[in-house]
């Protein structure tokens, strides 16, 4: 049975939530109802026409690459202007108080990959604040989580470094969907946002996006494939390094490396690890933009064998701990500025605080890091309990 979104329901309601107010729109490519025809275009068809349209990162059409600012435009079909909330600034990322002031509703429809670094759930929260200071609701049509909502893991940040790759705390692999996150940060943060869900019918926690029914659209240029979101709760922690995370190849986030790896050496080194539900392949690659770009690198492939025993989190911090301990030479982390942090390391703001880096520079092992971050992941599961809408 084919999950319904809060799209979907939205569309079956016709349009009720909505019908004779002024409202703007959060979405973004994958914002599609189950027949894959967009937000946008259904709304002007049922003669809802959005006042305003927020985009976040990547842009409306999905177009732009990460950590490139988008300008605001027009809507090319229907000229309903579309103001992008992740421009040059930080201050970019916030809707400005003029742009809720004459709005009843802002519909919040965007799909989220089930980590804590994506972006555009925390749009969705600036907006959120802006909107409890204009008095404008918030409706938020949910969406799946594609790892499901079963697993959580990963470390949850500490106060001085959440940033908008984190704006409140939440562990890594979060095991939530955009609505109790939204739900979460309102609630416990004193937000004092006005917020209407319209839930999923037919979703279970236990889900991945493939069991839902619905097809993949690119919520951005590269999360191609279910698979890159699999990985990517680990992977992205390449980002604040020297590592290519595979941007620029057709498998990004699945392939890394860099022109001073040897990838027999490293698979080796990697499949030792006994890591569950993964095995890591020697390979060599061309990145076409981005790191190393148009240079020879040594790397591998994650190939997951079993999704349900991958752990991409510690699956991330052994690639990282094992490229220093045998590249230490050669592997640096890199320096900021990182999504709008100017002081602090991109790959503390990722990880939430300094300790991982440390524990990794210090050669605690493996078992000694995930453990740690267990417990962190462990003490916010109570939290995510009182949060749960399925």
């Amino acid at each position: 049975m084919k999950v319904k979104t809060g799209l979907d329901i939205l569309i079956e309601n016709k349009f009720t939530p909505i019908s004779g107010e002024n409202f703007g729109v959060l979405c973004h490519s994958s914002s599609v109802d189950s027949d894959l025809n967009h937000i946008i275009d259904i709304l002007v068809k049922s003669n809802n026409i959005p006042k305003i349209i927020f985009a976040p990162e990547h842009g409306l059409y999905g177009y732009a690459q990460d950590q490139i600012g988008v300008d605001s435009l027009t809507h090319n079909k229907y000229k309903i202007p579309i103001v992008s909330l992740y421009g040059g600034t930080f201050d970019s990322l916030r809707p400005k108080f003029d742009d809720l002031s004459n709005l009843d509703i802002v519909i919040v429809d965007i799909q989220d990959i089930g980590s804590r670094y994506y972006t555009y759930v925390w749009t969705a929260v600036l907006i959120m604040k802006t909107a409890s200071e204009t008095g404008t609701k918030i409706l938020v049509l949910d969406r799946p989580n594609p790892l499901g909502g079963h697993i959580v893991e990963g470390p949850v940040q500490e106060n001085d470094y959440l940033s908008f790759v984190g704006l409140y705390p939440l562990p890594t692999r979060h095991g939530m969907t955009v609505a109790e996150i939204l739900n979460y940060v309102n609630e416990c943060f004193n937000i004092g946002a006005d917020i209407e869900i319209i839930p999923m019918v037919d979703w279970k926690r236990n889900m991945w996006f493939d069991d839902t029914g619905l097809e993949w659209v690119m919520p951005s240029p590269n999360m191609p494939t279910l698979d890159n979101a699999t990985v990517y709760p680990g992977m992205c922690l390449l980002e604040g390094t020297n590592i290519s995370e595979g941007r620029g190849t057709t498998k990004p986030f699945e392939i890394f490396g860099a022109p001073f790896i040897e990838p027999y050496e490293l698979t080796k080194a990697l499949n030792k690890c006994k890591l569950g539900g993964v095995i890591f392949r020697p390979l060599f690659f061309t990145p076409t933009f981005n790191k190393y770009a148009g240079q020879l690198c040594g790397g591998a492939q994650i190939h997951i064998i079993d999704r349900n025993d991958f752990t991409p989190v510690k699956t991330g911090i052994a690639i990282v701990k094992t490229i220093y301990e045998l590249y230490s030479d050669e592997f640096s982390l890199n320096s900021p500025p990182y999504e709008y942090e100017c002081e602090k390391m991109p790959f503390d703001i990722l990880t939430g605080s300094s300790r991982w880096r440390e524990m990794i520079y210090s050669s605690a092992s493996l078992n000694e890091i995930v453990k740690e971050m267990h417990i962190q992941s462990d003490e916010f599961e109570n939290i995510r309990k009182r949060y749960s809408i399925y």
